[in-house]
């Protein structure tokens, strides 16, 4: 461990460069106007880019790590509040996806935002986020977590909702909101847990004391005893289920769509949707201690995986099509985390976000050129018109299918190799799950490309006229995420996954580490290539490329006879297998009508029946009486003095 002050120094100023840009296009934007704005805020994130990439990486490759607090602003109950930092392989390789990711993010903004009057406060947005998302990645304690963990996603409300005049995007933010909310309350109910059982919430205090509380017991219901470890890892998980989109806290994501597409590639390629598997893959010491936690994190990941790359084949929204594939490509990260293989899941989640932010960034440059048009049945033939976006589209597309020599084929195939190693319950479900969804994904991913690129344009003449490829600023970034997108497979499968990159990162107890036993079997890169252009996700990868051309290109009429035919099962998918529809009928629906109830019954007739208007037809019928005696006559005065005195008397001669 190195503690030198420079380096103290170095952590401290990547997530404050963010911040500091931030700061200054927010409160200052007016000031230093839209130049300014994206100039401070660029520098900062390119400054925590370089930092991270130049400096910290190559220290701790070097072997040099660091955990420790950097400031302590108090203490409670004995527990000391403190930003702290813990710098390893894992939080490393993570600061640098993200830092690049958001720089990439940051300088297509320039040209994607530039007519919009919140300009300024979009880049100030988020220079946040990246911020919020270098502070929960480098945390060493689990208050630090939370604080980063809460930051991403009021961030991710902000931006969801950053065209807040439109009545979607609002419905859209809150519906983010209040998902993760459910997540946030396991998560929140997940760090209390390890507090109550370790009674600190420092990283490596927890990870010491953990095989020690791993057999131990709690009652949550009398009578029934709950594993502890198991407890705490499924409530963490359920926060990494709404952070990370899993079902069925998976409803929010889609509609994030409603933001502003700079903000759908850094939201679905390197910060929020991954904080879930980077949480997992940081708590594999106490994940390696329940099998339990693992199957439901296995099998979670595999429905979301298979189940939502079937929605995506039937959108025909751009970005909605790209959105189901984040969610299923999600699934696959935590299906590998549950097979253990945690190096492997964070290899994908590294490939994925350079090919997902490429996806993303060159469907919003289609959408700049067609005036704001998302929908592909109102799209075609833009291949020769916006020559760079199609062929950087080609790029990802090949990533996101998993056809060699792409990123996508060396962490998708090294998945599905895990899963087929694991013997955990849950396991061959999963296989079958991540096998299916190789040939969903390569369907829809083509369908959208063949529906975007080839065929004849089905936009309006005026439209048509206009299209051109968009402007640099717009077209470096997505050749920039095509390079990584081609080479970071066959670059880094070999020390990522089993060079031992990650070193004393991620716990794998012996028993349960797949990537040991593959790596026993793995040859070499071009012996794994040869295997892989002989195995059943790469046929399955390519048929699903053919089957997309033959419906899309050769015979388009297909799809509609196909639509047709499928009657029950296309509304189905179309529906997203009406979860939207459940959740509003069902918890909205069930919230509303408790609130009916409250307002009925506690409201009317409790608060304003019986307390307020009860109480002024109790006073008023008391002065209806007693104003009968203040008649005005003095023979009723008399009267009522004789009866009180014959009262008087009869009390004072009975005692």
């Amino acid at each position: 461990m190195q503690n030198s002050l420079p380096f103290e120094l170095i952590y401290l100023a990547i997530p404050l460069s963010c911040l500091a840009g931030a700061m200054l296009a927010g409160l200052l934007g007016w000031k230093i106007g839209r130049v300014g704005a994206h100039s401070v805020t660029i520098f900062g994130v390119a400054t925590a880019f370089v930092l991270s990439a130049f400096v910290v990486l190559p220290d701790v490759l070097a072997g040099n790590t660091f955990n420790g607090p950097v400031y302590i602003w108090g203490v409670s109950g004995g527990i000391p509040l403190e930003v702290g930092f813990l710098i390893d392989p894992l939080t490393a390789l993570m600061m640098v996806v993200v830092t690049f990711v958001s720089l990439m993010v940051h300088i297509y903004t320039i040209g994607y935002m530039r007519d919009d009057t919140g300009y300024q406060r979009f880049f100030s947005y988020i220079a946040l986020f990246t911020f919020s998302m270098l502070m929960l990645v480098m945390s060493n304690n689990f208050l630090q977590l939370f604080f980063g963990w809460e930051a991403v996603g009021l961030m991710s409300y902000l931006l969801i909702g950053f065209w807040y005049t439109r009545d979607s995007a609002t419905y859209a933010q809150l519906k983010a909101f209040l998902v993760n909310r459910v997540g946030d309350l396991g998560f929140l109910l997940g760090i209390a847990a390890i507090y109550m059982a370790f009674g600190t919430l420092d990283y490596a205090a927890v990870f010491a004391i953990a095989p020690q509380i791993a057999g131990k017991t709690i009652q949550v219901l009398p009578g029934v005893d709950w594993n502890i470890m198991t407890l705490i890892c499924i409530l963490l998980f359920i926060g990494a289920m709404g952070k990370s989109a899993q079902a069925p806290l998976h409803v929010w994501l889609p509609d994030s769509m409603e933001g502003p597409t700079p903000i759908s590639a850094l939201i679905h390629a390197a910060t929020m949707v991954t904080a879930g598997v980077f949480m997992v893959a940081r708590m594999s010491p106490l994940y390696e201690l329940s099998e339990t936690a693992l199957s439901v994190v296995l099998v979670i990941g595999a429905i979301t995986a298979l189940f939502m790359a079937f929605v995506g084949m039937v959108q025909n929204d751009i970005k909605r099509v790209v959105a189901y594939s984040t969610l299923s490509q999600l699934g696959y990260m935590m299906v590998a985390l549950g097979a253990s293989a945690y190096s492997v899941g964070i290899f994908h989640l590294m490939t994925h976000a350079f090919f997902k932010a490429l996806l993303f960034l060159a469907a919003g440059s289609v959408i700049i050129a067609l005036h704001h048009e998302q929908d592909l049945r109102k799209m075609g033939g833009l291949k020769r018109r916006m020559p760079i976006t199609f062929i950087t589209t080609w790029i990802g597309s090949l990533a996101l299918a998993g056809i060699p020599p792409f990123a996508g084929f060396f962490s998708k195939d090294m998945i599905i190799e895990a899963v087929h190693h694991s013997q955990l319950p849950g396991s061959g479900f999963a296989y079958f799950a991540v096998l299916v969804g190789v040939f969903v994904t390569a369907f829809y991913t083509f369908r959208m490309l063949f529906l975007t690129y080839y065929g004849k344009p089905r936009m309006d003449e005026h439209t048509l006229k206009h299209v051109e490829e968009s402007p640099w600023v717009v077209t470096i970034p997505l050749i920039l995420l095509a390079i990584p997108s081609l080479v970071t497979g066959f670059m880094f499968l070999d020390p990522l996954v089993f060079g031992g990159f990650f070193g004393e990162s991620i716990k794998v107890l012996p028993e349960h580490d797949v990537v040991r036993q593959i790596a026993e079997q793995y040859a070499g890169l071009g012996p794994f290539i040869a295997h892989g252009l002989q195995s059943a996700p790469f046929l399955l990868a390519v048929g699903g490329i053919v089957t997309a051309w033959f419906m899309y290109v050769r015979l388009p009429h297909l799809p509609g006879r196909v639509r047709e035919k499928a009657g029950v099962i296309y509304t189905l998918l179309l529906r997203k297998y009406f979860v939207d529809e459940f959740n509003e009928f069902v918890f909205a629906g069930g919230a509303r009508a408790i609130g009916r109830l409250f307002w009925k019954i506690g409201d009317v007739k409790l608060i304003d029946g019986l307390a307020v208007n009860g109480t002024a037809r109790m006073i008023g019928w008391v002065s209806s009486v007693i104003r009968h005696i203040q008649s005005g006559y003095v023979y009723h005065y008399a009267f009522a003095m004789i009866l009180g005195l014959f009262l008087l008397i009869t009390f004072f001669l009975h005692r």
